[in-house]
């Protein structure tokens, strides 16, 4: 390490879940290496001290006795990032903490953003919260909105917000009724506090009364949501003051702990800890919120350092793959941040790196299902481990590269078996393949009869690190090619256990050229801890527009904060010429939530700008690198202003190392496994790392003993159409990966709120013939219905489908759903085939397309054209020009319709036209690389194969069904029946073929068409189907047209469910599909219903327009009780922020809660819908499109039915109004809107509850906390 040899020990740490790292430099320069294991009670109680201990006794010669304090005085500083707080929330050992919140919010951070995690499970699984009782403050603040009323509130009483907001004090806070709770929770033993008060990050004075009164009382800990994280949206913010006060007083105890380990507790001595930004902070500074990335932190540290540096700026992807799963990040000269993140189910509002963790790992099963190779999620974990460990694990990835030869077990310490003193076994690893590569022959005999040679173990295991390989390259394309950046361009920087052995294919694979491995990257996160330096952050929301009437208040506040930041760190004792400060601005275009953190650097000060630099320009350049676009003329709002303020440590890296002159010695010679088989293989020693040189790739050792590796190109052999179960899996990669980069590039160059933020769209591939191939994101209402739009274009237009045509659908006769969503279909060419080989296809939710009222989802529609712009086969681009003028022209039809108008987004249906025509074109660009580099006949052919698996799937289910039901022989058949709140009657009967895994659903019996806007056409029924059949088959599997491959589905003409072209179908897509889901849930007695609606409320005048949907119960099934305040089946979408939707919208949230007792009891409850009640300050009309106000929801086998919903109006002199489930009505200032929504149905007599839980289906639990931007993302696209 760089700079002159330390007069005293130093010491950075990383004490990991499973091991603990240290790098320790010692008077004089030596450096010293150790690895523990962290837990290890029978020989010592804390690992980082035990390291220091024995670094110190081996380094002094004298001993340092382990039941005596360590003589502090020999050591200058100890660094340490600690995953103590991630374990904490992980495993929910956290200190009992209570949450204090408005009153009429006790449940708001239960229901969160109202979505489900993963909306294929039936069993809604959200991790619980983290407290244990709530405490409503009876307070309440209002922001003061140009034009609305104040209801009960004196307008005269006005604040002035930190912000810049005004705010009027409706309710003070009532201090002699809190003194009672907060003794009753004392009384309880709880000692921590989180205080999270709407609009409190713009006016904290009402929090600090509440904390300074805790505190008072006795209360230790207490964590004000103002302080924690001065952010606007109180429900992220809520829970970041969650698990800061359920965190802060776990790593104090450990701390103090630590502390007592030493002479006088470390009062002299440098104690820093890492935080999740990246930066080292004072020990007593270390809070739980800034806690939960303080280990990988230091590994992203430990590679940008090193490996940007020596890389000539060449951007640099951080690949940190352990036994559970692969942490993925970049550098590219500056860290990169996200600032609100989700762990473990806590949304986290805090600056943190922007570390991807992803489910693979050394450790991860592998699996062999409906014929493919699944890698992971699910982990072996240490205990048993993988099969070569010798506890009777499964097999995993590790044990593929062992069977390989690529693990050589006499270099491994013999710490494996039950009694830990055998080395890994490679003859149990041998015999799992064994029988896995038998099960593997076994199905490919019987899916392709004839003459084929087996498979060998060797190839099996191969096939598997391979789809391993393809699994954790997808991440990494996405977190460049979303951003604008081309994979290629980057340097792999590979540390970690496990990641030496893949680090050259996953090169090869993203097209990089080169590959580097520190020497000390299997302790890099403890390398990088000693190279960091200590940051101060400081930061507070703001409400200005960016401009010249804000620059004196922005360089105002700016300058305070850097104030702030230089005196915190003088007060470390560093220099000001040690220190350098960053000022940052949190900013977006007014009216969307796109908010980016900028800084001005590189952008300078000019006549029209902050004294700190040009943050427009610094906005607009970022923007239009990430989004494609900018948007002229729009105003800028600043969220937030933010200091990053740095002490520069001056500790550099190691100084070269002097070359030998020797060629690198040969250990041995191995047989290694790679694509063509055995070959010799080389061994070098180079500490404790393991690396795989593969064939084409070069490596060398650089001046400063570190790894770099030139990875050649690969020669593709050629693969045949016969079905490959390798290759089928690696295909289902590629295939999702075209559907998910089309996403992405939609994303990014679309304008509209709806399909940029919301995420309302879905991008898709789909055969020759139409049929649907890979789906992302799986948006439930989407998944089957734009098959259905592809083979309509295709017989329609037939011939006159050319090169160059790109083709707009939104009828629903056409494959449609609602008319809002529309449809952009590209065929796919390729040279010397007349007919498209490929189609492309992006549907998007539009925000308005006309129609008789704004956003197109009218609740009294009666016919389609009421509904807005209809397109059936239109031409939107023809010979290669976008057909501007003509579109424009069917867009404003409408208006030609009396009491209707032409569409009221005509720029931004436009634009997110053209967009959804640029994804389509990346997706024909993927589709023609791909058949570029495996030819066209085997493309094809693969697709047919992934057809097939997902077709293998679904009959497997179905013969399940039938043995569970006693018809494993012969036909049989179940039936069910519901109904719409109108009487009309929903019947489905399935005829189930157990034989052949088939089925027929026949839905005659129905209703005929409606009379109103109920009615759902085709797609949308088979949309509920293939939800439903994906969600009963219970596992991953691509969802594509072989899923309904097994499946006849009869619709009677006329019907509700096959309504005429003329019929008005928007409550079809959102409520009926609902109710075709709880029949179709029934007949196989999966669940009870859930709430069956989704309780669509919109309002709005001639100056704004709002609307959303409602959470409810979800139904209970047979080892699962409901989930409370939930979205279910066949929406997912989130709700606006009640700090967001007050700051925006004439209107007060007056509560949001759940409804307790609504849920349908029996042996498992229903779930509870939710009340929410809307205070409105302004005349708007108030739209409600509802359903299960009549019929309630029904409980299965014994169960009770959940209760049904209620839609009221309170009008400001006190009269009460049940408008019913579907209804337009004008409000004044001062009326109120409650709504009630349905509970789920219970399941199983309630008699039996508390008996035992029998599992017919386990739920498929994931044991790695999978995190990150992409995480997030992900989830924001399933919950569209």
């Amino acid at each position: 390490m760089a700079g002159p040899s330390p007069s005293k020990f130093q010491f950075a740490i990383d004490r990991g879940g499973t091991f603990t790292d240290l790098f320790a430099r010692c008077p004089g320069g030596r450096v010293r290496l150790m690895k523990l294991l962290s837990e290890n009670p029978a020989s010592y109680r804390d690992a980082p001290t035990e390291g220091i201990r024995r670094i110190l006794q081996e380094e002094c010669g004298t001993p340092f006795p382990c039941d005596h304090p360590l003589d502090a005085s020999r050591i200058e500083w100890i660094r340490m990032g600690t995953t103590v707080a991630t374990n904490a929330l992980l495993e929910r050992k956290g200190e009992r903490i209570a949450l204090l919140i408005t009153k009429g919010f006790r449940d708001l951070l239960h229901i969160g953003n109202q979505a489900r995690p993963r909306i294929f499970d039936l069993a809604v699984a959200v991790p619980e919260v983290l407290y244990e009782e709530v405490v409503e403050v009876d307070e309440r603040l209002i922001l003061h909105r140009a034009g609305c009323q104040f209801p009960g509130a004196d307008p005269g009483q006005a604040l002035s917000g930190v912000t810049g907001d005004s705010l009027v004090v409706q309710h003070p806070v009532d201090l002699a009724v809190l003194r009672r709770d907060l003794q009753r929770l004392l009384a309880r033993g709880i000692r921590s506090l989180a205080v999270v008060l709407l609009h409190s990050y713009a006016w904290p004075a009402h929090e600090q009364q509440v904390g300074a009164l805790a505190l008072e009382l006795g209360f230790q800990h207490v964590s004000l949501s103002s302080s924690v994280m001065p952010m606007v949206r109180v429900v992220p913010r809520g829970y970041t003051a969650c698990a800061d006060a359920y965190l802060t007083p776990c790593i104090r105890r450990y701390l103090d702990g630590f502390r007592a380990s030493f002479s006088q507790q470390l009062q002299d001595t440098q104690v820093l800890f890492m935080r999740s930004d990246g930066g080292l902070t004072p020990m007593g500074q270390f809070s739980g919120s800034r806690a939960i990335l303080s280990g990988p932190a230091g590994g992203v540290v430990g590679y940008a350092i090193t490996t940007h540096s020596q890389e000539d700026g060449q951007p640099v992807i951080g690949f940190d793959m352990g036994g559970t799963s692969t942490d993925v990040s970049r550098y590219a000269g500056e860290y990169e941040h996200v600032f609100e993140a989700t762990t473990a189910g806590i949304c986290i509002q805090a600056p943190q790196l922007d570390i991807n963790t992803v489910a693979a790992g050394g450790g991860s099963v592998l699996l062999f299902r409906s014929g493919l190779f699944v890698v992971g999620p699910e982990s072996a974990g240490a205990h048993p481990g993988p099969a070569c460990y010798r506890k009777g694990g499964p097999l995993t990835v590790t044990d593929a590269n062992l069977c390989l030869g690529r693990l050589l077990p006499h270099y491994f310490p013999h710490i494996f078996g039950p009694g830990e003193d055998q080395p890994l076994s490679r003859d149990a690893t041998l015999q799992g393949f064994q029988e896995l590569t038998a099960r593997v022959n076994a199905f490919l005999a019987s899916q392709a009869p004839g003459p084929r040679p087996p498979l060998t173990e060797e190839e099996v295991a191969m096939g598997f690190i391979q789809v391993a390989n393809e699994a954790m390259c997808r991440p990494i394309r996405s977190l460049t090619q979303a951003r604008g950046h081309d994979t290629s361009d980057h340097v792999l920087a590979c540390f970690g256990g496990a990641g030496g052995q893949h680090a050259c294919a996953i090169a090869r694979a993203l097209g990089m050229k080169r590959v580097f491995i520190h020497r000390h990257s299997g302790i890099l996160s403890a390398y990088g801890l000693a190279l960091a330096d200590v940051v101060h952050e400081a930061q507070e929301p703001c409400s200005l527009r960016y401009g010249p009437e804000a620059y004196a208040q922005l360089d105002e506040r700016l300058a305070a904060l850097e104030t702030e930041c230089v005196r915190a760190l003088q007060a470390q004792g560093f220099p000001r010429s040690q220190i350098c400060t960053q000022p940052f601005l949190h900013l977006r275009y007014e009216r969307t939530d796109c908010a980016l953190m900028c800084s001005a650097t590189g952008h300078p000060a000019t006549s029209d700008s902050c004294r700190a630099g040009d943050f427009r320009a610094a906005f607009s350049s970022r923007y239009l690198k990430e989004f494609g676009f900018t948007i002229p003329g729009r105003p800028v709002v600043v969220d937030d202003v933010r200091v990053r303020g740095t002490g520069s440590t001056g500790i550099g890296q190691d100084e070269p190392v002097a070359a030998s002159g020797r060629p690198a010695r040969v250990e041995t010679v191995t047989r290694c496994y790679f694509a063509d088989g055995y070959l010799d293989t080389r061994v070098y020693l180079l500490e404790d790392l393991t690396i795989l040189i593969e064939p084409g790739c070069t490596a060398s050792i650089t001046r400063h003993g570190d790894i770099s590796i030139a990875v050649g190109s690969e020669k593709q052999g050629p693969i045949s159409t016969q079905l490959d179960t390798i290759q089928l899996s690696i295909f289902s990669h590629r295939f999702m990966g075209i559907a998910e980069q089309m996403g992405r590039i939609l994303q990014r160059t679309a304008i509209s709120t709806n399909i940029k933020e919301r995420l309302d769209f879905s991008c898709a591939l789909f055969g020759p013939d139409g049929g649907l191939v890979s789906n992302a994101p799986h948006i439930p209402v989407h998944l089957g219905a734009m098959q259905e739009a592809v083979q309509f274009q295709i017989r329609n237009l037939g011939a006159d489908l050319n090169e160059g045509d790109v083709i707009l659908s939104n009828h629903p006769c056409a494959g449609g759903s609602h008319l809002p969503d529309l449809t952009v279909i590209t065929p796919v060419f390729w040279p010397g085939v007349p007919r498209p080989v490929f189609f492309v296809a992006s549907r998007g939710h539009h925000a308005d397309i006309g129609g008789i009222t704004p956003g197109s989802m009218p609740p009294h529609s009666k016919a389609l054209q009421e509904e807005g712009a209809v397109f059936v086969s239109f031409k939107l681009v023809k010979d290669g020009v976008f057909q501007e003028e003509a579109v424009t022209e069917a867009l404003m039809a409408p208006s030609h319709i009396p009491g209707s108008s032409g569409t009221r987004k005509l720029q931004d249906n436009l634009s997110d036209l053209r967009a959804q025509v640029a994804a389509n074109q990346k997706g024909i660009q993927l589709v023609s690389e791909l058949i570029g580099l495996y030819g066209l006949e085997v493309v094809q052919a693969y697709m047919a194969h992934i057809q097939a698996n997902a077709e293998v799937a679904v009959r497997d289910m179905l013969k399940d069904f039938a043995a569970r039901c006693g018809g494993a022989t012969r036909p049989m058949a179940v039936q069910a029946q519901d109904h719409m709140d109108d009487g009309s009657p929903i019947r489905l009967k399935v005829e189930v073929d157990p034989q052949e895994g088939s089925a027929v659903f026949d839905f005659s019996g129905s209703g005929p068409e409606v009379h109103g806007n109920c009615n759902a056409p085709r797609a949308i029924t088979l949309s509920a189907l293939i939800y439903c059949l994906r969600c009963m088959v219970g596992q991953d599997v691509p969802l594509n047209q072989g899923c309904l491959a097994p499946v006849q589905v009869l619709i009677p003409k006329g019907s509700i469910l096959g309504p005429s072209p003329e019929a008005a179908v928007v409550g079809g897509n959102v409520l009926t599909s609902q109710r075709v889901g709880d029949v179709i849930f029934r007949a196989f007695g999966a669940c009870a219903a859930s709430q069956g609606c989704m309780n669509n409320v919109t309002f709005g005048n001639e100056h704004v327009g709002y609307y959303e949907t409602v959470a409810g119960g979800a139904g209970a099934g047979p080892y699962w009780h409901g989930r409370s305040g939930v979205h279910t089946h066949m929406t997912n979408t989130r709700i606006t922020d009640p700090e967001i939707l007050e700051k925006r919208y004439p209107v007060i949230l007056r509560c949001f809660e759940l409804c307790r007792g609504s849920g349908g009891s029996g042996r498992f409850r229903g779930g509870d819908g939710v009340i929410r009640e809307l205070l409105f300050r302004e005349e708007l009309v108030l739209s409600v499109l509802s359903e299960r106000r009549a019929f309630h929801p029904y409980g299965l086998h014994g169960g009770d039915s959940g209760s049904p919903g209620l839609n009221l109006l309170i009008r400001r002199d006190g009269r009460t109004i049940n408008l019913g489930g579907k209804t337009s009505v004008r409000v004044l200032p001062g009326d109120v809107f409650r709504l009630q929504t349905p509970g789920g149905g219970g399941f199983g007599p309630a008699a039996d509850a508390g008996g035992s839980v029998e599992r017919h289906q386990p739920p498929d639990a994931r044991s790695f906390p999978e995190r990150g931007s992409l995480y997030d993302y992900r989830l924001a696209q399933e919950t569209a």
